[in-house]
């Protein structure tokens, strides 16, 4: 029986002293370690399974870390965790207080670049690049590893733009697999596949005009190939493009089948693949199917309703849309400005536009929010799906800015359900006509009512609600966090002193509701899976202050820091917004 390599590799040093031929069992191992703690801990599969061969290759052949590898978001990066000192802790990855699912600065000194977000790699790695140059480090070497749906960004060919008129030793790898999340789409899509099948012709090169270096395209799984291709390209000067072929999975049969599901499955049997059924049955709808389903609804009502994503159809669940309506359902790629732009150019038009991005992705299309949708009073219907804590990817996707972000742009409406019915009831209210744009937050995961598909209701714009009264202590919350509330104050040690408010509306909030609430009342708390600072409580505060109200306020929500990862649960307990914090800090009041 042949021993276990990857047990005797460490570090990078440990693997450069292995012999090529030993390299091909080191990936195998390397596969199955990945696939053996995913398939426990859940986490991103698919991705890090077609670079195994890559990743040995990099480390081998280049001295890292003094030479620098930036990966694109970082999905990919788990075989690069492991080879490179974190072996014995990846066990923790995702985990409360363990090692981070993104390559990570202050986690390593082999993670040259916090990563989380697409398309950074090339202007981080140039960056690094240039400054080498400068600081006379002529044989440093700077690689970054994009995929093919990453590329296709804006940022990643404002990279490639500046880079081709640099000397800088800088060489951009494309992970050539032709999905991200889902499929990649676009007019450059095409292209790779016309070169892949050698139907490009050779003086029809993108990379090439650019001023890059180009070779390609090889096969990502071929070691000897790739070793023998880098140690080439380690000799060639200036900018170096190197597009390798992958498959996405490789390894895992069911996940080379399924790249979509696999891409994060959860936890699955290891031999085989096969993901662990979940009984659903009976369970409320995650937020995400609410907002899909909805969708269709109205899109079959309302021939005017299109749907926006930016490559996240199945996460939005924008794939009901396309499955149901192809020609009105657009997939335009990472490319969030574009798709902000695009919203709003088809509205000039009498469109009304179903905008859905991620709270924290659309902090990348801010200016076109505020030049291209607000400053023109452009009716675009912005769904911000996963806004709030998101749990495992930590802080580079919770989506707790957007409350903040988005407070001080004028001409902007900002909702927040407490439910489901709430979401379904502000879609259908907002695609029957807004004089202003919307932004719609809700949160990942499941809701907590399963009668969720009543006849719509048309809402009232600003009003908030009164959903329980007490003498004393008004809680005023916005959002699902609301229902972190409803469970506290029953069980606190006096629920007849506690009111409840729940402020759909961020803005414009309700003062009517505000004046009345400051005149009952002894103390304010707000609460809100969002920043405290320019948050929902921060427009509370300032109305008080404005108005001279001698109350207390209290606010609640996230602190002024960056937080990691660990489960929704957890990192509620952290910010002091779970159930259980609450009550604790409704239970001080009432004795105080």
């Amino acid at each position: 029986m042949e021993s276990n390599i990857l047990n005797t590799i460490n570090s990078p040093k440990d693997l450069r002293t292995l012999s090529e031929n030993q390299l091909p069992q080191l990936a195998q191992e390397l596969r199955d370690f990945i696939i053996d703690i995913i398939s426990q801990k859940g986490g991103h599969l698919g991705a890090s399974l077609g670079v195994v061969e890559l990743t040995i290759a990099l480390h081998y052949v280049f001295n890292t870390p003094e030479d620098q590898l930036v990966w694109d978001v970082g999905h990919q990066a788990y075989g690069h965790k492991i080879l490179t000192k974190r072996k014995n802790i990846f066990h923790t990855n995702r985990e409360l207080n363990g090692i981070s699912g993104f390559p990570k600065r202050s986690e390593s000194i082999y993670d040259t670049f916090g990563v989380g977000h697409s398309s950074t790699s090339i202007s981080a790695a140039l960056g690094m690049a240039l400054a080498s140059q400068l600081k006379k480090e002529t044989e440093k070497h700077h690689i970054a590893i994009i995929g093919d749906a990453s590329i296709a960004s804006g940022m990643a060919f404002e990279g490639l733009n500046h880079a081709g008129v640099t000397d800088a030793n800088l060489l951009v790898i494309l992970n050539d697999n032709a999905i991200g999340i889902d499929p990649s789409i676009g007019a450059l899509k095409n292209y790779l596949t016309a070169v892949k099948e050698g139907k490009n012709p050779k003086g029809n090169n993108i990379i090439k005009s650019l001023n890059f270096d180009y070779s390609g395209p090889i096969d990502g799984h071929d070691l000897p190939k790739l070793i023998s291709e880098l140690n080439r390209l380690k000799k060639v000067k200036g900018p170096k493009f190197l597009h390798i072929i992958t498959t996405k999975g490789k390894g895992l049969q069911l996940a080379e089948e399924d790249q979509v599901k696999y891409h994060a499955p959860g936890k699955f049997e290891a031999k085989t693949g096969k993901i662990h059924p979940k009984n659903e049955d009976g369970l409320p709808p995650k937020f995400q199917d609410v907002f899909g389903h909805t969708l269709v609804e109205l899109a079959k009502r309302n021939e005017k309703i299109i749907g926006i994503t930016p490559a996240m159809p199945t996460g939005s669940s924008m794939k009901f849309m396309m499955e149901e309506f192809p020609e009105r359902a657009f997939d335009v790629g990472i490319a969030e400005q574009h798709a902000v732009t695009l919203a709003a150019g088809m509205t000039t038009q009498g469109m009304i536009v179903f905008c859905n991005i991620y709270s924290t992705f659309l902090q990348r299309a801010y200016d076109q929010i505020i030049h291209d949708v607000a400053l023109q009073k452009l009716p675009v219907i912005f769904c911000l799906d996963r806004a709030g804590l998101v749990g495992e990817d930590g802080a580079t996707h919770h989506g707790v800015f957007d409350i903040s972000y988005l407070n001080c742009i004028p001409n902007l409406i900002i909702f927040a359900p407490i439910n489901e019915i709430e979401l379904r009831n502000i879609m259908y209210t907002a695609q029957l006509g807004l004089d202003y744009p919307i932004a719609i937050r809700y949160p990942r995961g499941r809701g907590e009512i399963t009668t969720w598909q009543e006849p719509f209701q048309k809402i009232k714009i600003g009003d908030a609600k009164c959903l329980k009264k007490g003498s004393e202590i008004a809680f005023l919350s916005t959002g699902t966090i609301g229902t972190n509330v409803e469970k506290a104050i029953i069980k606190c040690n006096n629920p007849d002193l506690i009111s409840h408010y729940h402020f759909p509306f961020i803005k414009p909030i309700d003062q009517n509701t505000l004046a009345e609430i400051s005149t009952k009342y002894k103390t304010i708390i707000t609460i809100e899976d969002g920043s405290i600072i320019g948050g929902f409580g921060s427009l509370v505060n300032q109305y008080i202050t404005e108005n001279n109200i001698p109350i207390k306020v209290l606010n609640l929500g996230i602190p002024d820091q960056f937080i990691e990862h660990g489960s929704i649960e957890e990192l509620q307990h952290i910010c002091k917004i779970n159930v259980t914090t609450i009550i604790n800090q409704l239970n001080f009041l009432i004795q105080s």
